[in-house]
């Protein structure tokens, strides 16, 4: 049962694989649990489909539990999401009921029972009034909580002080507990259909199928169509580079059909794109690892120019792929982008553009850049480094 980790032996820095089994040892036979409340789609399935059966093959008896609940208790949870990112949202009595309730129901329905138990964002977090006796419980932060509606926070504090230590993705994303808290990144996996190496040929049919020619440099922002990721500000940044380069802009994302505010903003990029048969908007589904690859393989230059920012891993994702990015000032951006190194960080569509336009001129420093993004990628991004993270967690929590 070493097969899969054998095969990160060739993309993680030297010594890694090695590293994991010695710490796999110090855990080997614990049962960790994780409990989140869905098994596809976001970043965190995406995160965990790849993790377990890491966990798994480095002797941790790991499962993987997702609760289940109304209609209700997931437009509650969602009001929470946006309350704790410091949107203010109008929350009642019912909604906070309907919360609970749930928790309670998936408590009973739920096996709970491991060593260690890794509660993922604000909606298994009542949980932890079940936690079987003499378990260790972390409460998993994937938000940015340092500006909640107070509210919404004041209704959560007391469960998440109840937890043995709390996991947050940024320092700057944290709220004060009277618990232990501990920084990890997000990461990409390096052999995923999103990240794999693709061959020119794969790379030229895929962008063939999706109509966007190799015939001059490309621009490209990976992103769902939503005003935060400020779309149209790459259209204005496109304009002002093809002034004076020959380029095409590819904005690819997911559809928007259910999300009536996603239609706006795509009807909005689509009147600032005008006519330009050297623009291309892409609707993706959410399974189109390949296709994503393929573009940020294909790509000159990445933007991910937003101006509120989770952590952002699309940024990693070029990074891994050789690629300069500029990406806005906020989030996890900053971590990812160190200016001058592995790209630069912007607060406007003319920042963007001359710095697009500053590498465009000098192939060289874009080229150097791309190194220096895919190390560093390397070394902080990946998901080896995050089973690290982990199982140093587990032996210092005991």
């Amino acid at each position: 049962m070493r097969a899969m980790l054998e095969q990160y032996r060739e993309v993680a820095p030297r010594g890694t694989v090695e590293f994991l089994r010695q710490l796999g040892q110090r855990v080997e036979g614990k049962r960790m649990l994780h409990v989140n409340s869905t098994r596809q789609g976001g970043g965190v399935a995406e995160i965990l489909q790849r993790l377990v059966p890491l966990l798994e093959e480095l002797g941790v008896k790991t499962r993987w539990e997702v609760m289940t609940g109304s209609d209700l208790f997931y437009r509650t949870t969602k009001s929470f999401h946006n309350a704790l990112q410091g949107t203010k949202q109008r929350i009642t009595a019912e909604m906070y009921e309907a919360y609970l309730e749930c928790n309670r129901e998936n408590a009973k329905r739920l096996d709970l029972e491991a060593d260690v138990a890794m509660i993922h964002d604000p909606q298994p977090a009542a949980l932890i009034e079940a936690r079987p006796e003499g378990s260790t419980w972390i409460w998993r932060c994937h938000i940015d909580v340092s500006t909640p509606q107070r509210s919404v926070w004041h209704f959560l504090r007391p469960y998440l002080v109840r937890y043995d230590a709390a996991i947050v993705s940024l320092p700057k994303f944290a709220q004060r507990l009277p618990i232990p808290q501990f920084l990890v990144y997000p990461s990409i996996d390096p052999l995923s259909d999103k990240n794999r190496d693709l061959t020119p040929e794969e790379v030229d049919q895929i962008l063939a199928r999706l109509g966007v020619p190799r015939d001059k440099p490309i621009l490209l922002q990976v992103s769902r169509f939503d005003r935060f990721k400020d779309p149209v500000g790459v259209v204005e940044a496109y304009r002002l580079v093809k002034k004076s380069h020959d380029c095409r802009l590819v904005l690819a994302g997911g559809t928007a059909t259910d999300d009536p505010e996603g239609a706006e903003v795509l009807a909005e990029v689509q009147e600032a794109a005008g006519a330009d048969s050297n623009v291309h908007l892409l609707l993706l589904p959410p399974t189109a690892n390949l296709e994503i690859n393929a573009l940020q393989q294909a790509a000159t230059i990445v933007f991910q120019k937003s101006t509120r920012e989770g952590f952002g891993l699309t940024v990693a994702e070029a990074l891994w792929k050789g690629k300069p990015v500029i990406g806005g000032e906020t989030g996890g951006i900053t971590v990812q982008i160190i200016p001058g190194a592995t790209g630069y960080t912007v607060n406007s569509p003319e920042g963007a553009a001359f710095y697009a336009k500053r590498l465009l001129n000098e192939p060289d420093r874009m080229a150097a850049m791309g190194r220096q993004g895919k190390e560093y990628a390397r070394h902080r991004f990946l998901i080896t480094r995050h089973l690290q993270d982990y199982l140093g967690l587990m032996i210092h929590l005991g």
